[in-house]
């Protein structure tokens, strides 16, 4: 894999029932910090049937540099493999350095799936996000039992996936 071909840093912007999720505008405001460290875009990635399209702006607003938007009935409401493939296809249409979903029940059934399709790794329910000097994802999260943080790299796949 030639990781330079890889770049920008990619939000999963969730909607439900039409409304972008609070959680989608938090990691917007992480990836914003994140890109201008690697002197990249900010993405964000809505799926919804054809009146989520009205929503792409509040995104805009809230960091992300370009939206990209996939609008079919089947993407009206959350389900895991109509979601998977879309996003897959995404992400092996742009190539994102970074991809960022938020921690929650969303997240943490599509975020694995993806992982595996992408055979890339997944850190999740991190706390800390920071690039490293060799402009590495650092993930840091709670480990054995919230004693320690552990910090990951994901150095040799990508996109480098967190939520």
């Amino acid at each position: 894999m030639n990781k330079s071909e890889y770049k920008n840093v990619f939000v999963f912007a969730e909607q439900r029932d039409g409304n972008i999720q609070g959680v989608a505008f938090e990691l917007l405001g992480k990836a914003r910090d994140l890109a201008n460290q690697l002197q990249e875009e900010v993405y964000a990635i809505l799926l919804g049937g054809k009146d989520i399209e009205q929503k792409a702006e509040s995104l805009i607003a809230f960091g992300a540099d370009r939206v990209i938007l996939a609008t079919e009935k089947e993407l009206e409401q959350y389900t895991t493999e109509t979601y998977a493939q879309a996003i897959c296809q995404i992400v092996n249409d742009y190539k994102p350095s970074i991809l960022l979903l938020g921690a929650t029940t969303i997240g943490r059934d599509l975020g694995p799936r993806l992982s595996a399709r992408l055979t890339t790794g997944l850190t999740a329910d991190c706390t800390k996000l920071e690039i490293s000097e060799e402009k590495e994802l650092l993930m840091t999260r709670p480990a054995f039992g919230g004693n320690l943080m552990a910090t990951i790299i994901c150095s040799d796949h990508r996109p480098q996936m967190s939520t």
